[in-house]
């Protein structure tokens, strides 16, 4: 069974021509959503795959209705592959896991996909690393200043309990602690 999916991402745009395509390609049944692609919890979508059964296709206009990255499509068509399906997009004959090519372009920006991932962790570790060589400090910034928490560890040690300390400047208890 061929099972269509068409998405526009706003109420100012019409289904009716993603619709008739994908019926006119064979689509037996077609789910369809208005809803931004940037969006990843698509209900129609989902129950567009869950429909799939084993040698079924997906189908679709274009892959952008599908996916907004690479990411993303190699996301979806991981869903598709587990169900036994297999993917077609109409305006991207090379995109098209039901043949020994499509599967091959799928197989390699697979590969892309995770050279570019690996890349971009990378180029974010080096950054982070010259960013702490030039003194920045992660994370959020302390509730306290050096005065306060030198003040409250001599508040602590003179017995005073945790949570009145915590209470005095506006923060819990497990904070004063972890001083």
């Amino acid at each position: 069974m061929i099972i269509g999916y068409a998405r526009v991402s706003t109420d100012g745009q019409t289904l009716d021509s993603q619709q008739a395509a994908l019926r006119n390609a064979g689509a037996e049944r077609v789910f369809a959503e208005k809803i931004s692609g940037t969006v990843t919890d698509r209900k129609a979508l989902a129950k567009a795959i869950a429909a799939l059964g084993e040698g079924d296709v997906l189908l679709v206009t274009r892959l952008d209705r599908l996916a907004r990255s690479t990411r993303d499509l190699l996301n979806v068509l991981a869903s598709v592959s587990e169900k036994g399906a297999g993917f077609r997009s109409l305006a991207d004959a090379m995109i098209d896991t039901t043949s020994p090519h499509g599967k091959l372009i799928i197989a390699v920006l697979g590969a892309l996909a995770e050279f570019e991932r690996s890349m971009i962790l990378a180029r974010t570790a080096d950054g982070r690393a010259r960013a702490q060589a030039r003194g920045v400090q992660f994370g959020r910034k302390p509730k306290l200043s050096q005065f306060q928490i030198a003040e409250a560890i001599r508040r602590r040690d003179n017995g005073e309990l945790l949570a009145d300390i915590g209470r005095s400047y506006g923060v819990s208890h497990s904070t004063i602690s972890r001083l």
